[in-house]
């Protein structure tokens, strides 16, 4: 994993990269993203297609001691797994913005991890994001992942001494 840069903007916060150089690594920054979220957290991540978004989930449920298996919700729309703090995982991809409520994302679950794939579709919902995350690919192996909103409370996860995994 390597840091790609950090960023200000006036004021409004920081933004925080990091390229990650196999799923593996992709999974290992879940399990550290893990351990500075509180029940209540609502992590929003945008991407495109394949560039890792419920690969980041599957370390983050690892992380939260999620012990089912983890996969993209687009075609349910939502999981549910439970674990000492439970994990609500949504993916927007196929829904507009009145199908929300449908979904059951009517309001953030404050004793869960709530994650929102696919964040970008729902901007409204940015409100309720503690931690905002765009995935980018930069080639076939390597992910941009880029902290928008929250980057100080994923710094240390972020950083290239960082731990991820432990």
């Amino acid at each position: 994993m390597t840091v790609a840069g950090t960023s200000g903007f006036g004021g409004l916060g920081m933004n925080i990269s990091v390229e990650t150089h196999s799923p593996a690594e992709t999974q290992d920054l879940g399990r550290c993203l893990a351990r500075v979220l509180h029940p209540g957290d609502v992590i929003g991540l945008e991407g495109d297609l394949g560039t890792g978004k419920t690969v980041l989930v599957q370390g983050l449920a690892a992380g939260l001691g999620v012990t089912a298996r983890v996969h993209s919700p687009t075609f349910v729309l939502h999981h549910r797994y439970p674990g000492p703090v439970p994990l609500e995982h949504y993916d927007l991809y196929r829904l507009g913005e009145p199908d929300w409520h449908d979904a059951g994302l009517d309001e953030p679950a404050p004793g869960s991890i709530t994650v929102i794939e696919w964040a970008e579709r729902g901007a409204p919902l940015r409100d309720w994001t503690t931690i905002r995350i765009q995935l980018q690919s930069v080639s076939e192996h390597v992910r941009r992942l880029t902290c928008l909103k929250g980057a100080e409370r994923v710094e240390e996860c972020f950083r290239s001494d960082a731990d991820p995994g432990h």
